[in-house]
This record gives structure tokens, sequence and C-alpha cells, in this order.
């Protein structure tokens, strides 16, 4: 194993969450006034944390998102994760291979710690996550692009960033990895790969990453 820690990403790389919220997102922001298709949802918020939505609807319209903003989109999101959420394909595959081998890993998420148990718990990832190995955007001052969540989570992992992995599927996931001086292998399951172009390896099905790590 040539890592000593394995970082993921948790949307669209453990749970195939990016179609339902960039839906839900999108459908959100044109109810209240600033329209927005699936396809700009994707290019313009995947990967962010929920201030960056606030900051760039501001930066554009002049117009500031209700306070309730967030509370109401994770409402729907949630909901919309009970009924429809599943792993990413391969992904239970790859963490029980770690596991086993005694391969250190974690989640490191744009997302509330809350969404990411609501993930794992409606997927069945969360046996391979105890609280030790969960680390969310909430918990530093600045979400991806920068790259404060990763250097983090390596800290309270207890590993240094040069021997660590990134596994990402977003262009802000990418830059916030190499920021952070990790190496960084794209997934581009749903991302084209001319948009993770700052990964050092590009991989399209989950099930190959366990090869590739080795």
């Amino acid at each position: 194993m040539r890592y000593d820690l394995v970082i993921f990403d948790n949307d669209g790389v453990l749970v195939d969450s990016e179609p339902i919220s960039n839906r839900l997102l999108a459908a959100y922001l044109t109810e209240l006034g600033h329209p927005t298709s699936y396809e700009d949802s994707i290019r313009d918020y995947m990967g962010s944390a929920m201030h960056r939505i606030h900051e760039l609807v501001l930066e554009r319209t002049g117009q500031r998102l209700p306070d309730d903003f967030d509370d109401v989109f994770h409402a729907r999101v949630f909901a919309a994760f009970e009924r429809e959420l599943k792993p990413v394909t391969g992904a239970a595959g790859v963490l029980e291979k770690l596991a086993a081998d005694g391969v250190p890993y974690c989640v490191a998420s744009s997302g509330s710690h809350a969404r990411i148990r609501v993930g794992h718990r409606t997927t069945g990832l969360d046996r391979w996550f105890g609280e030790e190995r969960i680390f969310s955007s909430e918990d530093v001052g600045r979400g991806k692009p920068a790259p404060d969540l990763f250097l983090h989570a390596a800290e309270r992992m207890g590993v240094a960033p040069e021997r660590c992995v990134v596994v990402e599927d977003s262009p802000l996931g990418v830059q916030a990895a190499v920021a952070a001086g990790m190496d960084v292998y794209g997934f581009t399951a749903m991302t084209p790969a001319e948009r993770l172009a700052g990964a050092g390896r590009l991989f399209c099905r989950m099930e190959d990453l366990t090869g590739l790590l080795a």
C-alpha cells in the first residue's frame, strides 16, 4: 500500500447522492426565483459546502437566500435519501477490502454530519464508519476548494498530508486535495474527466480503486 490514509469524499463517491441532491437544489433555487437547471447545479455547486451556494447566489443576483434555506433543503434531501439513495456501485467492496487489510481510511465531506450519517445509514455503509472516521466541512472554517477539511482529517487521523490519497469526484474537491499537498484520484463515473484534470489518476469504476491503491 503506497499510502498511510485513504480519504473519501462522500457524495458521488460512496453514496450515489449527487443526482438526487442536485435535482432538488435546482428545483428549490428555481422555486425561489433563481432559475437553475440540473446541469447548472452540477456545474456550479457539486462538491460545495452550503455556504458556497449562498455566496454564489448573492454574488450573481445581489439577493440573499432565505434564512431557513439550509433547513428546508436538507429536509427535502433527507426525505428523498430515505426513498431513493443507494451506495455507489463497488463502494462497499472497496471499504470491506480496506478494513480487512487494516488500511486506515476516513470520509471528508462538504456535507453536514447529519447528511453523511443519513446517507450511510440508508445505504448500509455506516458499518464501516465510526465517529472517528467522519469529517465534515462543519468542522472547519472553509469548505472545499480550501484545503482545510482534508488537512483537518489527516491531522485527526495522525497521518502527514503527503502520505494521504483523496478519492474525489468534483473539481472543487480535487482543488482542495491538491492544495492540501495530497495525491488525488479522480472518480469519473459522473464527472467528465477533463473537469478533474488536476487529479493524478482517473478511474470510472469504483471496483478498480483497490488495484490502483496497491
